[in-house]
């Protein structure tokens, strides 16, 4: 809603030239959708899976854990390779600042970030997929996503979705996607320390507060940036009362 109605751009990207005029269907005039595969600007041998199964990867897939999984054998079936350029996301002159930025991109997440400081140094959330256990060879790991994120002063704040899958040979009901119990990803979002806010612009407190309201369902967090506002003078205290008796009438 907030791209749709014009308060904000979507800078989409996809290297899979199949998805982008699909994107740009969905996503409408106010984004701009770029055939970009980020990573470290390198070149890189990409894996072409089916367009259905949404494996294609710059990361070879890793067999013995697809084999763990029912199903992901097919999944992650390579029906070509093609060597790509990548881009860094530091590179990328389309873009001046990010607010938010999400990610799903089978496993070069951490790439983008590394590569990505200069254009996020004003981001205050940020939501991508994790795993548990990897689905591609050198794939980063949910542990060594969350502490380079802790580095670079983000912490996390909610799951959105937690993916399990059932483990083969053994199917739930019939059904080789109902899941058991084993992890396999997950969608987590996270933000800059609420711990250290003082190290954060005005905008980037509003910006937090107004993301954990509309996009995260966190009042707590919204109020608890408002405060912060409140004490540098940015807003007088009525300000809590009026966001509380708004959120209530919600």
């Amino acid at each position: 809603n907030l791209v749709s109605k014009g308060f904000g751009h979507l800078y989409a990207f996809d290297g899979d030239i199949r998805q982008i005029e699909k994107m740009e269907k969905i996503f409408g005039s106010n984004s701009s959708v770029l055939n970009y595969f980020l990573a470290d600007g390198c070149e890189h041998i990409a894996y072409i899976c089916s367009e259905a199964s949404g494996m294609t990867s710059i990361l070879k897939p890793k067999k013995k854990a697809l084999d763990f999984f029912n199903g992901f054998s097919q999944f992650g079936d390579v029906i070509r390779k093609e060597k790509v350029k990548t881009h860094k996301l530091n590179d990328v002159h389309e873009i001046d600042k990010i607010h938010f930025l999400k990610m799903d991109i089978q496993g070069a997440e951490l790439s983008v970030l590394m590569n990505g400081t200069d254009k996020l140094s004003d981001c205050v959330a940020i939501q991508l997929e994790v795993s548990y256990i990897c689905l591609y060879e050198d794939q980063p790991t949910f542990g060594d996503i969350d502490v380079w994120l802790r580095k670079f002063g983000f912490v996390p704040h909610c799951f959105l979705d937690i993916k399990r899958w059932s483990i083969s040979p053994i199917v739930n009901d019939n059904n080789f996607r109902k899941p058991f119990n084993q992890l396999l990803e997950s969608d987590v979002v996270y933000v800059r320390d609420p711990l250290n806010l003082n190290s954060c612009s005005v905008e980037q407190v509003k910006t937090l507060g107004f993301l954990a309201d509309n996009f995260f369902n966190s009042p707590d967090l919204a109020v608890y940036c408002l405060l912060d506002l409140i004490k540098r003078g940015v807003f007088s205290s009525e300000i809590i009362s009026v966001y509380c008796n708004e959120h209530r009438s919600d």
